[in-house]
């Protein structure tokens, strides 16, 4: 690699004041000529757009899960190398290509060795994921998770009210691949990068529908899920997909790649096999 760069939000969840200057010393140590750049978190999706236009081979990325799937779906598959690093708190997207390396550790490991893997993944209204994307009702717990996360105790108990209260009241409808149309609670699509039903190289997600029709259900459905059997769940139904369409009462929660979002009441789905050019280490 002749030039990366690294991008370095300071305010995310595990990243810290110190980083821009270990990250140059890490450079520094791999003889490896590039910048690192850490703007304010209201410049960060400009300086990252920036950065990513200006072309160089790699841009290190490290921040939350938000950033992540930005820096990734900016890149796209013709961009350059993206190494989304584990900033944040969930850090879907870094833990699924490094494992549970610190950033610091996947850093070392894509400045010694790191190569090119593309990285396949999905689509929602336009919006890409690399992970998982949850559609439907359960997504609204995430927004409460956020204010909980910012310190806004009082919003947070006040959208987890909300999300306690739309539970089973707006079911989704989907068609999935052409198949006969189908009604869920949520609907759970899944990249290769994660799911253990479908190898890496498969050209389609992992399409699971929960469907709990009470509070037991709910109940049986996560203790399922914690012993690592969802799928055997009876309230589960689960497939494969590469096109789809969703529509509801209402505009659709979501969370893609751990992040939050919000989709217009009817809205489709793909699958895309070439979305991005990860560096990472050999496998």
């Amino acid at each position: 690699m002749r030039r990366i760069d690294i991008v370095v939000n300071t305010a995310s969840g595990s990243v810290g004041p110190q980083a821009p200057a270990i990250a140059e010393r890490l450079m520094a140590k791999y003889g490896v000529s590039g910048r690192v750049h850490a703007p304010e978190t209201s410049e960060l999706e400009a300086c990252l757009k920036s950065v990513i236009d200006a072309g160089p081979d790699a841009v290190l990325v490290v921040a939350g899960d938000g950033t992540a799937r930005a820096a990734a779906e900016l890149a796209g598959p013709e961009g350059p190398m993206i190494a989304p690093l584990p900033g944040g708190t969930m850090n879907m997207l870094p833990h699924a290509l490094y494992g549970e390396r610190s950033w610091e550790e996947a850093m070392t490991a894509c400045l010694e060795s790191g190569e090119a893997r593309m990285i396949s993944g999905g689509e929602v209204g336009g919006r890409l994921f690399f992970v998982a994307a949850i559609l439907g009702s359960p997504a609204l717990w995430a927004t409460a998770r956020e204010a909980a996360r910012e310190g806004r105790l009082d919003l947070a108990v006040a959208r987890a009210r909300r999300a306690f209260q739309r539970a089973f009241s707006g079911r989704l409808r989907f068609v999935l691949d052409g198949r006969p149309k189908q009604r869920a609670e949520a609907l759970t699509l899944m990249c290769p990068l994660v799911s253990t039903a479908l190898a890496a190289e498969e050209r389609a997600l992992e399409a699971a529908a929960l469907d709990p029709s009470s509070a037991l259900d709910v109940f049986r459905l996560g203790f399922n899920a914690a012993r690592g059997q969802w799928r055997d769940d009876p309230s589960v139904s689960v497939g494969r997909c590469r096109t789809g369409r969703v529509w509801a009462g209402g505009r659709i929660p979501a969370i893609l790649d751990g992040e939050p979002a919000r989709f217009d009441p009817k809205v489709s789905i793909r699958f895309r096999p070439k979305a991005f050019r990860a560096l990472v280490p050999p496998a």
